[in-house]
C-alpha cells in the first residue's frame, strides 16, 4: 500500500492541499463527504496529526462514534473502517464486494475490532464506501 504523504505536523491540511494529492479523484472525495452530510446528522470531522503514524488522518463522528479514517494518498486516498465482530453477520449478509468481505475475514482482530480498507479510485469503490459507512451507523 502506498504510504500517506500527509507527513508535516506543521502543515494543517485543507481542501486546496488535498485535491491537488488526490488529483482526479477528488470527486469521490466531494462525494463521499456530501452524501455523509445529505444523509445523516449530527456529524462531525478533523484532521489530527498522529505521532504513532507520523501523519494526517481525517476522522469523521457522530456523536462520539467513529465513522472512519481517511489517509490521503499520492493520486488517492484510503478510506479505513473498524468494524466490530458484531458488524460480521450484517457484513456477510450485505452487497459489499467480495474483496472487502475477505478483508474483513481475513483482518487481524484488535480489541474485538477488525480493520477494512478501501483505496479510492472507481465508481465501484464510492459504492462500497457507502454500504460501509451505512453499515458502521446501524452497528450498535
Amino acid at each position: 500500500m502506498e504510504p500517506i504523504v500527509l507527513t508535516d505536523p506543521g502543515v494543517q491540511p485543507n481542501d486546496e492541499l488535498i485535491f491537488s494529492i488526490i488529483g482526479g479523484n477528488s470527486v469521490y472525495w466531494e462525494q463521499m463527504i456530501s452524501y455523509l452530510y445529505d444523509n445523516h446528522f449530527d456529524i462531525a470531522e478533523e484532521w489530527r496529526f498522529y505521532n504513532d503514524g507520523k501523519s494526517w488522518l481525517y476522522r469523521t463522528l457522530q456523536k462520539k462514534k467513529t465513522i472512519y479514517w481517511i489517509g490521503v494518498q499520492k493520486d488517492t486516498f484510503r478510506v479505513s473502517f473498524w468494524l466490530s465482530e458484531k458488524a460480521e453477520p450484517m457484513i456477510e449478509a450485505s452487497t459489499i464486494s467480495e474483496r472487502i468481505k475477505e478483508e474483513y475475514r481475513n483482518a487481524k482482530p484488535f480489541n474485538h475490532s477488525r480493520c477494512v480498507t478501501v483505496v479510492m479510485g472507481s465508481p465501484e469503490d464510492y459504492e462500497n464506501v457507502v454500504k460501509l459507512i451505512e453499515l458502521k451507523l446501524k452497528i450498535k
